[in-house]
């Protein structure tokens, strides 16, 4: 049996979205900036998956502004707007528990001669709003939050966030590439300045993303060329990831609640049962979570082992981030939410997807028990730990 169980990673392409962006590939393979029918027909399509994308986080169309990933998005956002405003102030904050797309931008800020306060969350990665506004000062104009960690699955209070941030005419950006497609969003209720998404996080293709910049915030492009996307992201467009983010968006908005309902119920079966495994501990918050995300850490053992021999098994997971699983060292978030680097190095996570059903499930919780066994068996630090 084959259970993949790393949807946080990223996720299968949904086969309505690879037969909507087929045509873009062959036929329909004109660039949108051209003025006959060619031209015309992919533009369109690039509007038209605009309006979807749009439509998902209950923004409008001309807020949006595509990119090649989440990643980039973060780039754009937090140097775009903090450029910006440099004017009004050089100081920016951001949380512990961010992707590297947000923190290394904010170390190139750093570099160029912005304060950057790194906010400290609570044991379950939880950013105070309290926290923000003592760290406000006179030079405040960004603050970035991510919306949902994709490492301990923790959800973040951002609404509270974002009125604290409006008192004081702060600018407000969320990594939102964990929860867009996969829970409500409504950027107009949370009333932020700028959010970033990336397709395939909601069945949709590589290399497409996007950012939400609300009317009338002013930010610097990353990327200088052409006038694509009304100026703020030259380049030609990327017309068939384009279409398939619009399709994922139009099957996300159809389809969330539903995929919501089918992985939370397997998720709690995963949670449960392993919870009450010895030595091993959830992390993230255990109800202000996403709906299909589990994730511990287990004493005496490391992650790299966990994933190699569940894989021997055809179940595959993720240790931290799919950005660090390579990297032979605590997760930066584990860290920051007070997990000791011992225990930090036993992490491991699973991310469910609509695809996943309860026999894949019952495969899980019937083997990942005997490599835990088997692992501390070979462990020189686990001796005894049946007592």
């Amino acid at each position: 049996m084959k259970c993949y169980f790393d949807h946080v990673a990223t996720n299968p392409l949904h086969p309505d979205v690879l037969e909507a962006m087929m045509p873009y590939f062959k036929e329909e393979y004109g660039n949108p900036l051209s003025l006959y029918e060619l031209g015309g027909k992919a533009r369109d399509a690039v509007e038209k998956a605009r309006e979807a994308t749009a439509k998902l986080i209950k923004a409008k169309p001309s807020t949006i502004v595509f990119t090649s990933s989440g990643a980039e998005s973060n780039n754009f956002a937090l140097r775009g707007l903090a450029l910006a405003r440099q004017a009004n102030g050089k100081h920016i904050m951001v949380s512990k528990v961010e992707h590297h797309s947000i923190l290394n931008s904010a170390r190139f800020l750093e570099k160029s001669g912005f304060v950057v306060t790194y906010l400290p969350v609570d044991k379950y990665g939880i950013v105070g709003p309290e926290v923000v506004k003592s760290s406000i000062t006179k030079e405040t104009t960004v603050i970035s939050i991510i919306h949902a960690s994709s490492e301990i699955g923790t959800i973040e209070p951002l609404k509270e966030i974002v009125t604290i941030a409006k008192e004081h005419n702060i600018l407000f950006h969320t990594d939102a590439v964990a929860t867009t497609g996969n829970i409500p969003i409504d950027v107009n209720e949370l009333n932020i300045d700028a959010l970033s998404m990336s397709a395939h996080q909601f069945y949709g293709p590589k290399g497409a993303g996007a950012l939400y910049i609300r009317e009338g915030v002013r930010i610097v492009p990353l990327i200088y060329g052409g006038i694509q996307e009304n100026g703020r992201r030259a380049g030609t467009e990327n017309v068939p990831a384009i279409v398939g983010m619009g399709k994922a968006a139009e099957i996300a908005i159809r389809d969330m609640e539903k995929r919501m309902n089918h992985t939370q119920r397997l998720r709690d079966k995963v949670i449960d049962a392993f919870t009450k495994i010895p030595h091993i501990y959830l992390t993230g918050h255990p109800e202000k979570r996403l709906h299909n995300h589990a994730s511990f850490v287990v004493e005496f053992i490391e992650g790299e082992a966990m994933l190699l021999l569940l894989a021997m098994k055809g179940i595959y997971t993720a240790s931290g981030s799919a950005c660090s699983s390579k990297a032979l060292k605590s997760s930066p978030i584990l860290l920051s939410i007070g997990t000791p680097t011992a225990l930090a190095q036993g992490s491991i996570v699973f991310s469910l997807g609509e695809g996943n059903s309860d026999e894949e499930i019952d495969y899980l919780l019937e083997e990942f028990p005997k490599v835990v066994v088997k692992l501390r068996e070979m462990s020189p630090f686990a001796k005894g730990w049946e007592k």
